[in-house]
């Protein structure tokens, strides 16, 4: 099971079960790789619905690589996502939000 205190989202891909996780190490390649002006430009570009599928792609990567997987976004071309493109951007979206929220404990005030 994935866990959301860890920053942790799962999908299905190719009908296998994967974590996906961004560390420090898949955040920086990701913003590297989609050429963005730091992280809160990506994070902006998610809140207001202008993400392309590139970015999709890059965080479900970034987040596979996280999790330990070695592949690369070239291994995800003919993949089958469950739940498909929408379930990809909501499973990114949710990493991306994941990665950077403080968990919630019962109790406390913000």
């Amino acid at each position: 099971m994935a866990n959301p205190w860890a920053g942790e989202v799962a999908i299905r891909i190719d009908g296998e079960r994967q974590v996906l996780r961004l560390t420090l190490g898949a955040l920086a390649e990701l913003e590297t790789q989609l050429g963005a002006e730091g992280l809160v430009a990506l994070v902006e570009r998610f809140e207001s619905a202008r993400f392309s599928t590139r970015d999709v792609l890059a965080l479900i990567v970034a987040g596979l690589r996280g999790g330990g997987w070695q592949g690369g976004p070239g291994d995800l071309l003919g993949a089958e996502i469950e739940g498909g493109p929408v379930a990809a951007a909501r499973a990114a979206a949710e990493l991306l939000a994941r990665a950077f929220a403080l968990p919630e404990t019962p109790g406390q005030t913000p």
